[in-house]
């Protein structure tokens, strides 16, 4: 492929996700039906994820 087409398709999806990031930021702001819903699934996940890795020990001298 042409570098320099691979850039310009870089640029699009890139453009493309941050469009995609702004518009949930701002459905996100809205508030709509499901956000305390999916904030507290969000929050679940963290927290599992946090139990599921063990943590560090230091090695025995």
């Amino acid at each position: 492929m042409h570098p320099e087409t691979h850039l310009v398709l870089h640029r699009t999806r890139a453009a493309e996700l941050r469009a995609e990031a702004d518009a949930r930021r701002l459905a996100a702001r809205a508030g709509g039906p499901g956000a305390l819903r999916t904030r507290l699934g969000w929050t679940l996940v963290e927290l599992g994820l946090r139990l599921a890795i063990a943590p560090r020990t230091a090695p025995a001298l």
